[in-house]
């Protein structure tokens, strides 16, 4: 069964997203719901969509790619799990993090994620980020490839609004924007290695037609 539009719906009665245990309980009461139907009415099992946004705009395959690939599924533990890792870069370690990326108050030292959960999970916390951008850009000119890497600068960040970057692209000042992602290299004010490369690989992305 499909049940992404019910997460829909309910991400946005709710103006959030959910944490993994809700995530859980929601899969569970659909399974249970589902179960209880006759076969001749049971939903029909259909592989999940590619991720679409409240707006109608959705993240494309490389946009979802550069994300894995820099957040990645770290700490892998020798049964196949992940275990929540601190943040390598910040002073106290916080936000504690699993999967591909995924952070939040359920978070924290000695929570385990299956790979099927880390993927569930991030299909989950991605869907905000999009909305997010989607609804930042309004009708502004935006190529999917730009859409991409600002949803994966974003989600990263969780600075479309304020960055310099997004005000010039809404301008269409596209190069100018382009340059803007090269000076997110900070985590607590030491510059990253691995923040350089990224917010390279997201100005390439931007501008590929």
């Amino acid at each position: 069964m499909n049940n992404k539009p019910i997460f829909d719906a309910v991400r946005k009665m709710l103006g959030r997203g959910f944490t993994q245990a809700e995530v859980d309980a929601l899969d569970k009461a659909i399974e249970r719901s589902a179960g209880a139907l006759p076969a001749s009415l049971a939903p029909e099992q259909t592989a999940p969509p590619a991720t679409p946004a409240a707006s109608g705009r959705s993240l494309g395959q490389p946009g979802s790619r550069l994300i894995k690939k820099w957040e990645g599924c770290a700490t892998r533990l020798a049964d196949g799990t992940f275990a929540a890792y601190p943040d390598p870069g910040s002073v106290d370690g916080k936000p504690w993090t699993i999967g591909w990326g995924s952070t939040g108050p359920d978070i924290r030292k000695g929570v385990i994620f299956t790979q099927a959960q880390c993927d569930a999970r991030f299909e989950v916390d991605i869907q905000s980020y999009v909305d997010e951008v989607a609804d930042f850009l309004g009708t502004a000119q935006t190529t999917q490839n730009q859409f991409d890497a600002l949803v994966s600068f974003h989600y990263n960040t969780g600075k479309i609004r304020s960055a310099t970057l997004g005000k010039l692209h809404k301008q269409g000042h596209f190069a100018e924007a382009k340059g803007e992602f090269g000076k997110w290299i900070f985590n607590d004010g030491k510059p990253m290695n691995g923040l350089k490369s990224r917010r390279a690989e997201e100005a390439k992305l931007y501008g590929t037609p």
